[in-house]
């Protein structure tokens, strides 16, 4: 494997540097720019044609996952791998489902982010532990139970709206039927998925990948227990384990 040309995505100019500096003793790795927002990162992407894009999941315009997708629809071959402080395996799924090859922590040593953006390079998946182990179960568990239970497109829409958080009359507006239409429907989405309760709807949906965590409207749209959301690791900076400067 020759040089991997790698662009660096974040809002934080000091992010950036430190990362930028970590990984300057690597034979094997240059970085070629630094993006501090997703169009930028787009635009750059696109210029540049690195071999890996180091993205943030929050960035002040466009969030990570939604980069991720544009650049999928635009054909660009970049490999990305995300660089966060979300330690929810939803963050991880969302971000794996949109198109990245990579979901690292930043408190994660050089080391780590290296062995990311070399198994990446060479078209492998790497996720930081322990949420790997957490993600491949998850997504075997999806595509299992994608091979048993096949959804019709309203089941679908409904599994959508509950799973962002909206409640039965919600649901009913927003679809222009009755409640008891509504409730039909989710007894219906509830017995071929054998699920007992809203919670339970919700963390399907999530798992699923119907949903988003940032679409999650409760907890300021953070997924229950799965840490910060989106856009919360902007009052943070990397750790010393990077060895960036004022950490």
């Amino acid at each position: 494997m020759g040089t991997i040309r790698v662009l660096l995505a974040d809002d934080h100019e000091i992010v950036c540097d430190g990362l930028e500096s970590a990984l300057s003793d690597r034979d094997d790795v240059d970085v070629v720019g630094q993006a501090r927002c997703g169009e930028d990162a787009l635009k750059l992407c696109e210029e540049l044609r690195p071999d890996v894009l180091v993205l943030d999941y929050s960035m002040p315009d466009l969030d990570g996952a939604t980069v991720t997708r544009r650049l999928r629809e635009a054909g660009n071959g970049t490999r990305v791998v995300f660089f966060t402080y979300h330690e929810g395996v939803h963050y991880a799924l969302d971000a794996l489902r949109a198109g990245a090859q990579g979901y690292v922590m930043k408190s994660a040593p050089t080391d780590t982010l290296v062995e990311a953006l070399r198994t990446v390079a060479a078209g492998g998946r790497y996720v930081s532990p322990p949420l790997d182990a957490q993600v491949q179960t998850i997504l075997e568990r999806d595509a299992s139970r994608k091979r048993k239970v096949s959804l019709s497109a309203r089941e679908t829409q409904v599994l959508r709206l509950l799973g962002e958080g909206l409640t039965l009359q919600e649901v009913a507006r927003s679809l222009g039927v009755g409640e008891s239409t509504a409730s039909t429907y989710r007894a219906r989405l509830m017995n071929k998925l054998q699920l007992e309760n809203s919670a339970q709807i919700i963390r399907f949906a999530l798992d699923g990948g119907f949903v988003s965590p940032g679409s999650r409207r409760d907890d300021e749209g953070s997924p229950p227990g799965d840490g910060p959301a989106p856009g919360g690791d902007h009052d943070h900076h990397p750790g010393l384990e990077m060895g960036m400067p004022g950490a």
